[in-house]
């Protein structure tokens, strides 16, 4: 298991209808509507080999954690052969098989859009949120 830290933003609206993204980065605009965390202490291309490979098998089932104050939500995708955990700046799960060098987990069960609704009020309240990345073969 990969666990990261990050916090919400005045501007998390989870609209994204594909995908949901947490970010290195120290700001959000309003556009930024998959993103659900900002200022992560990690990001994909620090991520354990071992963990990494796992994920690149096709039948890898990935399940992804997001906790903020005392609420919680967990998505189910898979793993893929072509993830390269590359990005040092952000990690995308999605609902596609698409990929790239953000993208850690695809055929997601839920994008932004799907999250629970008190756990995204709290972080565009600012919560701290805590993402546990883990994966099964």
């Amino acid at each position: 298991m990969v666990e990261l830290q990050a916090h919400g933003h005045e501007h998390v609206s989870a609209a994204h209808e594909s995908t949901f993204e947490v970010t290195s980065d120290d700001f959000l605009t309003p556009a930024g509507d998959c993103i659900v965390g900002i200022e992560s202490d990690a990001v994909p291309s620090e991520f354990p080999s071992a963990f990494v490979t796992a994920c690149q098998s096709a039948e890898a089932t990935i399940t992804i954690e997001l906790s903020a104050a005392d609420h919680t939500d967990r998505v189910t995708a898979r793993g893929d052969p072509d993830l390269t955990f590359a990005s040092d700046r952000s990690l995308v799960v999605r609902t596609s098989d698409y990929v790239d060098d953000r993208t850690v987990a695809i055929e997601a069960d839920a994008a932004a859009t799907d999250l629970d609704r008190a756990l995204i009020d709290a972080l565009a309240d600012g919560a701290a949120l805590t993402v546990a990345v883990s994966v099964e073969d």
